[in-house]
């Protein structure tokens, strides 16, 4: 039985999975390990990575190392996003990572991103027709999916960190600020030729803001030990979460349950890209996954080793995310 780690290295949080991959094409995890490591906080204009960040990531890394290194006869892939994706030093950054960690960072593509969120979300969930949705913290993925194929697959640079430090007010979200975000969105949206082919699709979420808007909803109900893998809402609920939350300053926003408190300040600029395409292709219900690159990364690397079709666990299995 052949173990696998993976890392993936986002703008807002770095997550590591380690599994054991069988025969037969199923798989157990071994170990989860996250951090929040806003990678993309104050970039700005000129998309540097910052020193402060920079340091929060190798000492996460470090962490994902030292547990990689208790296991023998391990493979690993590690893999980095948005944030070292747009990086004007980014060479700089994946030497300081061989360096100081001993990690190979390989930077996916917007596109080979937007993939393994199609893999990870199409072996985990009965779905045929459906507009998956993974917004992170400094870009969106898109992948339409009809006849259970991926049709397109697109990257757009816009997610919860980056939404939120250009256009929005860290406490007070005003009128002014949330109209000239959401009209940057719109414009952002308005570029994929293809997204009005997902007219009335239902919608598949995936990443921390997204989810985030899945633990609300539960905990609202009362139901918050229902696996999110899976669950549903209506697209009217989630405008009415959405609402409530804009009617909130920062410090009421950090209370809501089932929103973390890391996750308050961007939160309104995280939900934005699901709300502005929840109006575009008049989706009226939204399905949340917790697989995405991670897992579509396993199950590719499953059927690299043991030429079968992955056997999935229990939905309850998924990847827990960071704010659980």
């Amino acid at each position: 039985m052949k173990k696998f780690a993976i890392i993936d290295l986002g703008s807002n949080s770095a997550r590591m999975t380690i599994s054991e991959i069988h025969p037969d094409g199923s798989y157990a995890v071994l170990e989860r390990m996250q951090e929040m490591v806003r990678l993309s906080n104050n970039m700005g204009p000129e998309k540097v990575l910052q020193k402060p960040e920079i340091e929060r990531t190798l000492k996460a890394l470090t962490d994902f190392d030292d547990a990689i290194k208790k296991y023998d006869d391990i493979s690993v892939r590690a893999v980095a996003t948005a944030a070292v994706r747009q990086a004007t030093n980014q060479a700089k950054f994946l030497e300081l990572v061989q360096t100081k960690v001993g990690l190979k960072l390989e930077v996916l593509t917007g596109e080979q991103e937007a993939h393994y969120d199609y893999l990870g979300v199409i072996n985990t969930l009965n779905i045929s027709n459906t507009l998956i949705l993974d917004t992170g913290g400094a870009s969106s993925e898109l992948i339409l999916v009809a006849d259970k194929e991926s049709r397109h697959e697109v990257s757009i640079p816009v997610g919860a960190v980056n939404i939120s430090e250009e256009y929005l007010e860290a406490d007070e979200i005003s009128a002014a600020a949330l109209f000239k975000a959401f009209t940057a969105v719109d414009e952002r949206l308005n570029s994929v030729s293809w997204l009005r082919q997902a007219h009335e699709f239902p919608l598949v979420v995936l990443g921390g803001s997204n989810r985030t808007l899945g633990k609300i909803s539960r905990r609202a109900k009362h139901i918050q030990d229902t696996p999110l893998h899976g669950y549903r809402i209506s697209s009217d609920e989630a405008f009415a979460i959405y609402t409530d939350i804009l009617s909130k300053d920062l410090e009421e926003r950090r209370k809501v349950p089932g929103l973390a408190k890391e996750r308050g300040d961007i939160i309104v600029g995280g939900l934005m890209p699901l709300m502005a395409i929840l109006r575009y292709v008049d989706a009226n219900k939204i399905t949340f996954s917790q697989a995405g690159i991670r897992e579509g990364i396993l199950f590719e690397k499953i059927n690299e080793i043991t030429g079968e079709e992955v056997i999935d666990p229990e939905p309850a299995a998924m990847t827990v995310d960071i704010d659980d």
